[in-house]
This record gives structure tokens, C-alpha cells and sequence, in this order.
């Protein structure tokens, strides 16, 4: 196949992007008011020092790390729902949704147990400074007591993308973070009346409204999806289990970034206080810059297991090259503003300017990947979409744990090119990884998978 060939094949045609965009853009809407929640949250805190920044920092990606397991059970809600849709099964569609709630209350509540009694050695061994562990600790915990809220939050995005519903996605997220942002102010420096809670009232202003949102998407599941078997047909037993196989390996792949992010958060604690501080502001500016793509992503989801329920694994083929694509062309643009307004954006977030100047030059290699790393985010999520989640596992934890983490510990802390080494082993991984991403998914060894 020619070049031209190849580019008239990736770029989608007017009628495409109307429908990638039709599921994609509340998604976006939803991340772009996530995005904008972590930045004010990273910025209330900022106002608290280093410490608080470091300590939700690690906090922020110990619950990550806690939460990743069940986090994962929604990408077998959504692969089976849209298989289901495509089959013209629609009475059928939310019984993955139903499995998918159950998953999250078995496996959520008693790994929040654990983990919330295992919360103060996590810190103790994550961090050498005393201050950020006594900040940190409580505000982990609070984060922790989430977890089942959590979980049924994702089952119902899976859901909400599949069927092609995801502006009620849109409306919830809303919802919460406005609510979210509200509660910080009020707890983090006890305004109104509310209690001066600092690093502790950031964590329960998160918890609280992730509960709301729970409440909201039963309420708006009630109303539109009874007819297609919500709380009205269980999964069978074997059903059930079928389904957590197939979320099992997209759980562990969660896990496993989790764990990664986490692991990433020590090594460059043995770097220095500020270096964490950085890396949290840098982290948030890249789950910005990088959220709204994961709308095109659950799109590309979605489409392919559309497709494939259709049996057309042509489209579902140009579904994935479809959306990495514009995906690819957002990432550019993002990372020109990004270049252009660096400085602007680490000295909202970082008052120290020695912290600023450490965290310029990372955020400039991160920035110039960003286009790469987003195509690579797709294409993953289309080998999702296809049922293939094994492969989509070991793509994404042989990276990181055979190539990054290893590198960036002996770039950093052992050979003393501190976070700008780091940094520029992550650009180095994330390329990587996009190029296997392309690789797999031309190869078509999906494309034979029933579900």
C-alpha cells in the first residue's frame, strides 16, 4: 500500500470524525473537567508548601496504585457492551454493567479495608521526610474510603461509552468536580465556617464527591437503561466469571502503571523534596494535556467493538488508525502551547523558583512526545476495544518495568542526572511504546477474538 494510501486510510472522512466525536466529546468534557479540577487542587495546595505538595503527590499515586485493580473492571463493561451493541443485542447491553457493579463491590470493599489499615507503612517507606508522611498519611486514608465509589464510577463509564450514552457521563462529571472544587475551599482553609483541614480536607473533598457521583449514575441509570437490563438481569455465575477474565488482564495492566507511577515517586524521592514537588506539578499538567485524548480513546473503544460485533474487522481496522490519528494531531498542538506558555504554567503551580527552574526543562522533553504518546494511548485502547487485553497488558508493563522504571533509577538517583534524566527516559518510553502499539495493532492478530 502507498503512502497516499496509507494516509487517506488513517485521516477519517467527514461522516467518521462526526461519529467519533459524537461519543468523544462529552468524554473530553468530562476529562477537561478533571483536568481543570486536579490544577485548582494542585494549586490550593501549592499555597500550603513543598510538603503538602509532595505529600499529596505520593498520596495521589499510592491510591492510584490502590485503586488500579478495580479500576481496570471497566474496560470488560465496556468491550462486552459494545460487542452487544454491535450484535443487536440491546436488551443485552447493560447485563456487562450489572456484572461490572457487582466486581467492584466484591473485590472494592475488602481490598479498602486492607489497604486503608496498610496506608501508614506505605508512607513510611515511600518517603524520608517526616513532614510529608504526617501530611500524607490521613489524606491517603480519606482518598482510600472511595474506593467502591470509584470502581462503580468506572463500570458506568465503560457502560455510558459503549451504548453511545456518554453525555450523561458528561453531566455527572460535571456535577462532581464543581462540587469537588467547592469542598477543597471550603475544607482546605476552613472557609465559611467549615473546619481548616489543609492536605486532610483536599482528600475528603474527593471522597465525598465521588460518592455523589455514584448516587447520580444509579439515578440516571434507573431512567435510561431498565429496558436493557439494569439490576433487572444478573449475569449468570459463569457469565460473571467470564467477565472478570476479561477484565483481569486490563486490572493487572492498571495495577501495573499504578505500581509503576508509584515506584517513579520513590526514585525520585531519593533525588530530593523539591524534585517531588515538581514531578506532582508536572504529572498534573500531563493527566491535563493528556485526559481529553482518553475521550477519543473510550471512542476508538467503543467503535471497534461495534465494528467487530458487526463481524466487519475492516472498519474495526480503521477505527484504530482513524482515531490515533486525530489523536496524533491534537498532541502536536497541544505540545506547541505547551513549549510556547511552559514558564507561565510552573510558576502558577510552583511558588519556590528553584523548583520552578528544576521542573522547566522535563516539562519541554514531555511536551515534544505529547503527539507520539497520544496515537500510542489510542491504539492501545483499540486493542481494548477488541477484546485483546492480554496483549495490551504486556505491551504496557514490559515497558515500563523492564525499559523505564530500571533506566530512570540509574539515570537519576544512581548516576546523579536528577529529574531531567528521568524525564528524558520517560520521552524515551513513551515513543517506544506507541511504535509497539502501531506495530500490534497493523499485525491484525485481534481480529480473531470472540467475546
Amino acid at each position: 500500500m502507498s503512502a497516499t494510501a496509507l494516509l487517506q486510510q488513517a485521516l477519517p472522512d467527514r461522516s467518521r470524525r462526526r461519529q467519533i466525536w459524537l461519543i468523544a466529546l462529552p468524554i473530553m468534557g468530562g476529562m477537561t473537567s478533571q483536568s481543570l479540577l486536579n490544577l485548582v487542587d494542585v494549586a490550593m495546595v501549592g499555597r500550603l508548601g513543598d510538603a503538602a505538595l509532595a505529600a499529596t503527590g505520593i498520596g495521589g499515586f499510592s491510591n492510584y496504585l490502590a485503586i488500579a485493580f478495580i479500576i481496570g473492571l471497566s474496560a470488560g463493561v465496556q468491550a462486552l457492551a459494545a460487542r452487544r451493541l454491535g450484535e443487536g443485542r440491546d436488551a443485552e447491553t447493560a447485563v456487562p454493567l450489572n456484572g461490572g457493579l457487582m466486581l467492584a463491590l466484591l473485590i472494592g470493599l475488602p481490598l479498602c479495608l486492607i489497604m486503608y489499615a496498610a496506608a501508614p507503612l506505605a508512607f513510611d517507606r515511600l518517603t524520608e521526610d517526616p513532614a510529608v508522611a504526617e501530611l500524607g498519611t490521613p489524606y491517603l486514608q480519606i482518598r482510600l474510603l472511595g474506593m467502591v465509589a470509584v470502581g462503580m464510577n468506572f463500570a458506568f463509564r465503560g457502560y455510558w461509552s459503549a451504548v453511545h450514552l456518554t453525555g450523561i457521563y458528561l453531566r455527572t462529571l460535571l456535577i462532581m468536580h464543581g462540587t469537588n472544587v467547592v469542598l477543597n475551599y471550603l475544607l482546605i482553609f476552613g472557609k465559611f465556617g467549615a473546619p481548616e483541614l489543609g492536605v486532610y480536607g483536599a482528600g475528603l473533598a474527593t471522597t465525598l464527591s465521588l460518592c455523589l457521583g455514584t448516587v447520580l449514575y444509579f439515578l440516571f441509570a434507573w431512567r435510561h437503561a431498565q429496558a436493557q437490563g439494569f439490576l433487572h438481569r444478573l449475569p449468570s455465575r459463569s457469565t460473571l466469571w467470564e467477565q472478570f477474565k476479561l477484565s483481569l488482564p486490563s486490572s493487572l495492566q492498571q495495577l501495573f502503571f499504578a505500581a509503576g507511577l508509584v515506584t517513579l515517586m520513590w526514585i525520585i524521592s531519593r533525588i530530593g523534596t523539591a524534585e517531588v514537588a515538581a514531578v506532582n506539578v508536572l504529572m498534573t499538567l500531563h493527566l491535563t494535556a493528556i485526559l481529553p485524548a482518553f475521550g477519543v480513546g473510550l471512542a476508538c473503544t467503543t467503535l471497534v467493538g461495534n465494528a467487530l460485533g458487526r463481524k466487519d474487522v475492516e472498519d474495526a481496522a480503521r477505527w484504530g488508525w482513524n482515531c490515533a490519528a486525530l489523536s496524533l494531531i491534537y498532541g502536536l498542538l497541544v505540545s506547541v502551547l505547551m513549549v510556547l506558555l511552559a514558564k507561565p504554567f510552573l510558576a502558577f503551580f510552583l511558588t519556590t523558583p528553584s523548583t520552578q527552574a528544576l521542573a522547566y526543562w522535563p516539562l519541554l522533553f514531555w511536551a515534544l512526545g505529547l503527539g507520539v504518546d497520544c496515537a500510542g494511548m489510542i491504539l492501545m485502547n483499540a486493542l481494548i476495544g477488541a477484546g485483546d487485553t492480554r496483549r495490551s497488558l504486556w505491551i504496557s508493563s514490559i515497558s515500563q518495568w523492564v525499559f523505564f522504571l530500571p533506566l530512570a533509577y540509574l539515570a537519576g538517583p544512581v548516576l546523579g542526572f536528577g529529574l531531567l534524566g528521568v524525564w528524558v527516559v520517560n520521552s524515551l518510553y513513551r515513543f517506544g511504546q506507541a511504535v509497539v502499539c502501531a506495530q500490534v495493532w497493523r499485525a491484525r492478530r485481534w481480529a480473531s477474538i470472540e467475546l
